[in-house]
């Protein structure tokens, strides 16, 4: 049986005896229910979190329903966990989906924070967002995996940038050099990138909370203080790996790693990346990796370059001939539409915590989310 069957077969099942069953015990069921009741059967939370029964002392809360219920805080992209809280008190199916019985067993503000700290540092939501990778799509064959960022506002001071020591500062004098000879810088951290293995590719890209600057759709220029998401997401809108850095990293820096994290997850053919990421290093890398780079070709300070793209595109539209490179490139907008989904109905816009370990927690919730309704779209 294919893995579309397989997946065709459980969404009848679900569809056909769980909804049914699940409306005789709790009532009618909303959207917003029958939307959680199918990420947690197929995500399966609570089998990635740790239990303490028969342990001595006193028990803690029961961390798989709070797991579950951080998982409904993204699906009704509640702002706040006080508001998560109120919604359980007062949805009664929510409440038993959650694993609570009575209003009174629901916790308190202090254990879902202390629940939360726990669930950032041991990467929950990262983990389980891999395994439902893996078990849906590293069968499947990706034709293209669009990569790219979005910016995430954070509630924290931007982290101040250490001026360099004696020792960590160049040993070159400071201004232009003199006429004749040149300036010889150190290698830039895509240069650095193709000696390192992944985890140390990571390891070196900051994620302390700063303020980032890009130009938006409109070619005017805005800020943010906070972070930078950075998604590879597959045909279907299905966000394949995921990287949060700080706000002023460029999106280029990130390429290389979030590609090989990619590769090792799944098999696909086309990158296609915007004009941020046309380096030749990136190139090679999605080359050697046994994919075909579809870039856009920024013309940067080539004189004369953007009138001849510019050209070369309004000829091509007059005689409608579209390249075959264009018409895939066009294929990029599924990252888009993930990177909004993810801001504007999972979480992204609303993110209260402080630090990446904890906003990278809260936004994984809505990523897993997202995830998983968008590979059970593709067999409903």
């Amino acid at each position: 049986m294919s893995l579309s069957e397989k997946l065709s077969s459980y969404w009848r099942t679900i569809q056909g005896e769980l909804f049914p069953w699940l409306e005789e015990s709790l009532g009618s069921l909303t959207e917003s229910h029958k939307r959680l009741v199918v990420v947690l059967e197929v995500a399966n939370i609570g089998a990635f979190v740790r239990h303490w029964h028969g342990l001595p002392g006193r028990p803690t809360a029961e961390r798989a329903s709070l797991a579950r219920a951080f998982v409904a805080k993204a699906v009704w992209n509640l702002p706040t966990t006080e508001a998560l809280i109120d919604r359980l008190q007062v949805d009664k199916p929510l409440r038993r989906l959650c694993g609570y019985g009575r209003v009174g067993a629901v916790p308190s503000a202090s254990t879902f924070s202390r629940a939360f700290a726990e669930f950032a540092a041991s990467q929950l939501p990262t983990k389980v967002h891999e395994a439902v990778i893996a078990a849906t799509q590293k069968e499947r064959l990706i034709g293209h995996v669009s990569r790219d960022s979005t910016a995430i506002e954070g509630r924290e001071k931007p982290a101040r940038h250490a001026a360099p020591t004696v020792e960590e500062k160049p040993a070159r004098k400071r201004g232009r050099p003199k006429k004749g000879k040149e300036r010889l810088p150190g290698p830039t951290r895509i240069e650095r990138q193709s000696g390192m293995t992944l985890n140390e590719m990571l390891d070196d890209l900051p994620t302390a909370c700063d303020v980032g600057t890009k130009c938006n759709a409109k070619g005017y220029k805005v800020s943010w203080i906070g972070y930078k998401l950075h998604l590879d997401v597959a045909d279907g809108g299905i966000p394949i790996s995921c990287v949060l850095t700080s706000a002023s990293v460029h999106d280029s820096q990130v390429a290389i790693p979030l590609a090989t994290l990619t590769a090792m997850r799944v098999t696909s053919l086309y990158d296609l990346m915007d004009s941020a990421y046309d380096v030749a290093a990136i190139k090679e890398h999605s080359r050697s990796l046994g994919h075909v780079p579809i870039i856009d070709e920024n013309p940067r300070s080539t004189k004369g370059r953007k009138e001849e793209i510019a050209a070369e595109a309004k000829a091509r539209h007059l005689l409608n001939h579209p390249s075959a490179e264009d018409i895939r490139y066009h294929e990029r907008t599924t990252a888009e539409r993930a990177n909004a989904r993810i801001k504007d109905d999972l979480g992204g816009d609303t993110v209260r915590v402080q630090g990446a370990a904890k906003v990278m927690c809260h936004l994984m919730f809505g990523v897993l989310v997202l995830t998983v309704e968008q590979v059970m779209r593709l067999v409903t």
